[in-house]
């Protein structure tokens, strides 16, 4: 095993023993012995399955099945969800067959950060998170249970559905994908017709045939952002079945997949002699294996406040040192659109997890000896599914990758560190996406203009006021503040600047999503402004320095001057009603920073901080 993640592994343990021994304790204790519908009054039974057919009924009462509960995020607005629809029917008769019987138990809110960027809603996207979370428990608190079955794709909806679930981790749990859509044009395409329009080369209707020819079938988006950064995730995690993840929609080997993932979850059941819960598969080095599986390919800042919510979900305390720590010991193996050409079918096609992860055990940069929902090693991940019939044969994957250009061996990565930095000076804690950033671009020191609305960035690049080298300080971005949307909004206007060879950065206590591109952005910087974080302290004019290489970010203002000026207002009362958000306005109020996940739940490893 590497030293440097032997290393951080062995300090998060140390460090989560409280709070870990405190929630594996809950676990056990929810755990009790066999299933919980026998505590139910007959009352209360005769509810939980009065909607059954004569077997349903005669099953649940006599305890003779296992019930799974399916908890999914389906709405037919979201391409990546659209899918979901026909699992349900899927799963109850797989369940049935297995021996078992499967219950819908709820429904979570999915919204798509695609429709919403730039727009009101997206301010309430990080605390659908919570949401989803809190639905999730409400889905499964009717203690019929054995089981859960999780579906979900996109950015906030896995990582709270998994929060929600662990909530619940006395019980076995399985997270079902969808799949990517297939490939629509080429992402350099897409993104050059961005530009263009941002530049007023093209019109609306030019733009908009060019995003319907990118997005234009059910499934994942095809570029590696949040949701498919989850997908890898939930692989690396031991939470999918091996090579589930990259499945294309409406396909035969997608449905027997699903079938397959019902079948498994039912044989880690008490009552099939294989007990094994979330709370056990999801450990300390579980939450180690995500993180280099983040780094190794690249994947989401958002994961940088996702993976802290999950693990202390888990009773798991996990920081951005151990980000940082993990990054500089994991080697860039992947290069899938924004940070290279390829998209994730063509990643799948090359190797993909498979490959990334035969590569990474065999050179001691994962953990091998993890739990997982398939057995007992991440080994059972380097087989992948294929369509024998109405059935799954498993095969070795690739030994050696089917495209350098799109995945490589760890004997020669596309750099030898991973996707993701740490920055820390005197205006505070964030990170940055390195891995789709040229290395010319790491360093930059220019003067600061700074805004408090992302739409005055976008106005000032349009009426000339940005050509020249330039730091963008963007604040009243952060949880606290507006509910710390992406800013994706602003990445075709900055980098226009970069290409007309403007030194040019962003410095946010927003965030800029999976989809953080060439620029430079210092994101999820903490303290946020609204909470007095120095970055409400910067001026037009200050000359800010953002080094990646070092790790540093500061600005060089005398400290005695910098720390005598008072804070900018913060006057951010337009996002405090309309479109719901009037309805979160508790949320933003007791969210945590971002270095603790951005979150609204109260958990005891909150209270421990």
């Amino acid at each position: 095993m590497n030293p440097v993640i032997k290393r951080v592994t062995q300090r998060i343990v140390e460090r989560s023993k409280p709070t870990r021994n405190d929630y594996m304790q809950r676990m056990q204790d929810a755990a009790g012995s066999g299933p919980h519908r026998s505590a139910l009054s007959c009352g209360n039974l005769a509810h939980g399955f009065a909607a059954c057919g004569d077997d349903g009924k005669e099953a649940l009462s006599a305890e003779q099945r296992s019930n799974l509960a399916i908890v999914s995020a389906y709405n037919d607005m979201l391409s990546a969800h659209q899918p979901f629809e026909e699992y349900p029917s899927l799963i109850k008769q797989a369940a049935w067959d297995a021996g078992g019987i499967a219950q819908f138990a709820g429904g979570v809110p999915a919204m798509c950060d695609g429709v919403t960027q730039g727009q009101p809603g997206m301010e309430l996207s990080l605390f659908s998170r919570d949401v989803i979370a809190m639905t999730t428990a409400i889905a499964l608190s009717h203690n019929m249970f054995d089981a859960v079955a999780c579906l979900g794709v996109c950015d906030k909806i896995v990582p709270g559905l998994l929060i929600g679930a662990l909530s619940f981790g006395h019980l076995p749990t399985i997270f079902i994908p969808a799949g990517p859509m297939t490939t629509g044009i080429s992402n350099d395409e897409k993104n050059q017709v961005r530009q263009r329009y941002a530049k007023g080369e093209i019109g609306r209707d030019e733009l908009l045939a060019s995003e319907s020819r990118a997005y234009h079938s059910p499934g994942t988006c095809t570029f590696y952002g949040t949701a498919n950064s989850n997908q890898l995730l939930m692989e690396f995690m031991g939470l999918h079945l091996p090579g589930g993840s990259f499945v294309n929609p409406g396909t035969q080997l997608r449905d027997v997949l699903t079938k397959a993932a019902t079948t498994q979850i039912l044989n880690n059941t008490q009552q099939a002699g294989n007990y094994k819960p979330l709370s056990e598969v999801v450990s300390e080095k579980t939450v180690v294996n995500g993180l280099i599986g983040l780094m190794a390919s690249g994947g989401s800042t958002n994961h940088t406040l996702h993976l802290i919510a999950i693990a202390r979900a888990a009773g798991i305390i996990i920081d951005w040192n151990d980000f940082d720590d993990i990054s500089d010991a994991t080697p860039l193996l992947a290069r899938v659109y924004p940070n290279g050409s390829a998209d994730v079918n063509h990643f799948a096609a090359a190797g993909g997890i498979q490959y990334m992860i035969r590569e990474l055990l065999a050179n001691g940069l994962l953990h091998e000896d993890v739990s997982t929902v398939v057995g007992t090693s991440m080994n059972d991940y380097l087989q992948e599914p294929f369509l024998d019939e109405d059935d799954i044969e498993w095969r070795d994957s690739a030994s050696s990758s089917l495209d350098e250009e799109v995945v490589r061996p760890v004997s020669s990565p596309f750099s030898p560190n991973g996707g993701l930095k740490l920055l820390q000076g005197n205006l505070g804690r964030g990170v940055i996406k390195v891995s789709a950033v040229k290395e010319e671009h790491y360093s930059i020191e220019a003067p600061a203009m700074v805004f408090t609305d992302q739409d005055d960035v976008v106005t000032s690049f349009q009426n000339f006021e940005l050509q020249k080298d330039v730091v963008i300080v963007l604040i009243n971005q952060g949880p606290r503040s507006n509910g710390m949307p992406e800013l994706h909004k602003l990445v075709p206007s900055l980098g226009v600047l970069q290409d007309q060879g403007y030194k040019v950065a962003l410095v946010t206590d927003g965030r800029m999503s999976g989809a953080s591109g060439k620029i430079p952005a210092a994101i999820h910087m903490s303290p946020e402004a609204k909470a007095g974080g120095p970055l409400g302290k910067v001026r037009d004019g200050d000359i800010v320095r953002l080094d990646a290489v070092a790790g540093t970010l500061e600005v060089m203002v005398d400290s005695q001057v910098f720390a005598e000026r008072e804070y900018l207002a913060v006057t951010d009362t337009k996002s405090q009603v309309g479109f719901g958000r009037e309805l979160f306005g508790q949320f933003r109020n007791i969210a945590t920073p971002a270095e603790q996940g951005a979150s609204s739940l109260y958990t005891e490893t909150q209270a421990a901080d």
